[in-house]
């Protein structure tokens, strides 16, 4: 069975109020059709980076956000996630200020995930960066997971 990382975004869309910006409100549909349907039959696994980010916020959609996820298993911080994501921020490719991406990366890269599942689209799904953060995983000896979103991975029976 294929593996997926969920980082935070994918609770945090799933459980949003539905947004007024069309492409937001996509994202939304997608995410939840995505979860609901089954997850592409993925194993999924998340961190504690995750879920403590999940936290944060309005309290309400907090424990919404958790309670989608809490059941995930929980990867680790190897050392070799630890050491990749030191590499990812000193090389510049993840600023320091988003050091949770690189810990997100870092994690679904050390655990041998097979995806990345995610809508941050500036510092872990940017296409400008993606080769760059395969080369320097690469050079640690790990694989970087195929990074996507729910959308990328909907089956869609219609075609």
């Amino acid at each position: 069975m294929a593996t997926a990382y969920i980082e935070t975004t994918i609770p945090s869309y799933y459980v949003a109020r539905p947004s007024n910006s069309l492409l937001q409100a996509a994202r939304q549909a997608n995410t939840r059709a995505w979860w609901d349907g089954g997850c592409s039959g993925f194993e999924l696994f998340t961190s504690q980076e995750t879920l403590d980010e999940t936290q944060r916020g309005e309290p309400a959609m907090a424990e919404d956000r958790l309670a989608l996820i809490r059941d995930l298993p929980m990867l680790e911080v190897s050392e070799s996630a630890a050491a990749l994501t030191r590499i990812l921020l000193a090389k510049g490719l993840i600023p320091t200020k988003a050091a949770s991406d690189a810990i997100h990366i870092a994690v679904a890269s050390a655990h041998g995930m097979d995806y990345l599942v995610t809508w941050n689209f500036k510092h872990i799904a940017n296409p400008y960066i993606r080769e760059h953060l395969r080369r320097v995983v690469l050079d640690t000896g790990l694989m970087l997971p195929v990074i996507c979103t729910p959308e990328g991975l909907l089956n869609d029976e219609t075609d």
